[in-house]
């Protein structure tokens, strides 16, 4: 199989991911937090180790102002629910994926107003508009760090520029972009950041976490058990307890880790340099396809390791289930949980079907998924 769908969950994993995994589950097994003995004291440890290292990679000054979550789409609805009230205002852009639309529109029926900037048909972000948004004081904007649908990097710094003079609090979703974008949340002006584990981090499903400058007060989306302060019924003030209770995915955390270490090791520009190396294959080869659309920047400038594209107009469910039947290759279709983005693009009815290369692909890989479309897109029917 040649898999690219890397976008959704990267895989394989580094040989460390596993190997973590398997050893939390054997040597530290016990409740961070929640005990005196010394598995628990390990497990406890494996936590804190696993936040310096992604506040080491997001340039987070106080490590404790991370907190884990199951993944990103948990991380932007604990900040969305935590800081919006009824009457407050909420700016956000046409390409969010559902995590941070159906957010959104949640809070939007309960009273909280929703302003949506348009971007263009490439899915890049109308600056202008973003800034009339501003004019109007919202509370806060939401918005991705790159598409999942196009991989089109949005300008998060210069709109934190913006944010930052306006007092205007900066949710990024970094799910696409964390362990292979450049992110420093103090000089790109981001006041929260979500991001998940099991991406451009390299962990496992099930991880993934939320940054929340010491700034902005988001309430709890959950209570309960902290380990700390046992004696009081009410919920922690201080950081990460406030927003982090239950047992956490300690095995996950712990493979979490181990790729953080891993991008740290690697080097994250290295990284980055093979995966656009891989798309500038890709880009090129399907655009010399003539029935092959690319929806996006057709060039390496600005954008993800993420490509999505049609052939000929032919439902692109039909064309991933062929790629996936005949060549073998896992890749994804149709509107990836991001409707208004494929409105953006006037990909709605057909979706796309995408190809998302991840470090451990071949340039071997990409020629065959070239080769495997151009058979498709000769093909009278499918």
């Amino acid at each position: 199989m040649i898999y690219l769908d890397n976008a959704a969950t990267t895989w394989p994993k580094p040989e460390v991911v596993y190997q973590a995994v398997d050893s939390c589950l054997r040597t530290m097994g016990a409740n961070p937090g929640r005990g005196g003995h010394s598995m628990a004291r390990q497990a406890s440890l494996l936590l804190y180790e696993a936040r310096e290292a992604l506040a080491e990679l997001f340039a987070i000054d106080d490590a404790n102002q991370i907190v884990f979550t199951h993944n990103a789409t948990d991380a932007i609805s604990m900040a969305v629910f935590g800081l919006l009230c009824p009457g407050d205002t909420i700016v956000t852009t046409a390409m969010e994926h559902n995590a941070v639309a159906r957010a959104v529109r949640f809070v939007e029926a309960k009273g909280v107003n929703v302003s949506v900037v348009p971007c263009s048909c490439n899915g890049q972000l109308d600056l202008g508009a973003m800034q009339a948004a501003l004019r109007n004081k919202p509370k806060a904007v939401i918005m991705s760090h790159a598409s999942n649908v196009t991989g089109t990097v949005m300008p998060v710094a210069e709109i934190g520029e913006m944010t930052r003079q306006s007092g205007v609090t900066l949710i990024v979703d970094a799910a696409q972009t964390a362990g292979v974008e450049s992110i420093d949340v103090a000089a790109m002006g981001i006041d929260i950041l979500a991001f998940s584990g099991h991406k451009g981090l390299l962990g496992p499903q099930g991880t993934g976490g939320l940054y929340v400058n010491e700034r902005v007060a988001v309430a709890p989306l959950r209570v309960g058990g902290t380990g700390s302060l046992s004696e009081s019924d009410r919920q922690p003030e201080f950081m990460p307890d406030r927003l982090e209770s239950g047992t956490p995915n300690t095995p996950g955390i712990a493979g979490l880790k181990a790729g953080v270490q891993f991008i740290l090791t690697t080097g994250r520009k290295k990284i980055q340099a093979k995966e656009l190396e891989l798309t500038q294959l890709l880009l090129a080869g399907l655009n010399d396809i003539e029935t092959v659309k690319i929806h996006g920047p057709i060039d390496n400038a600005g954008r993800t390791a993420v490509v999505s594209f049609t052939v000929n107009g032919k439902d692109s469910g039909l064309v991933a289930h062929a790629l996936d039947r005949e060549y073998g290759i896992a890749c994804r279709s149709g509107l990836h949980c991001a409707p208004w983005a494929h409105q953006t693009l006037g990909t709605l009815k057909t979706g796309t079907v995408r190809f998302s290369p991840g470090y451990f692909n071949t340039p071997a890989e990409i020629s065959l998924a070239i080769a495997a479309v151009r058979k498709l897109a000769a093909q009278g029917g499918l």
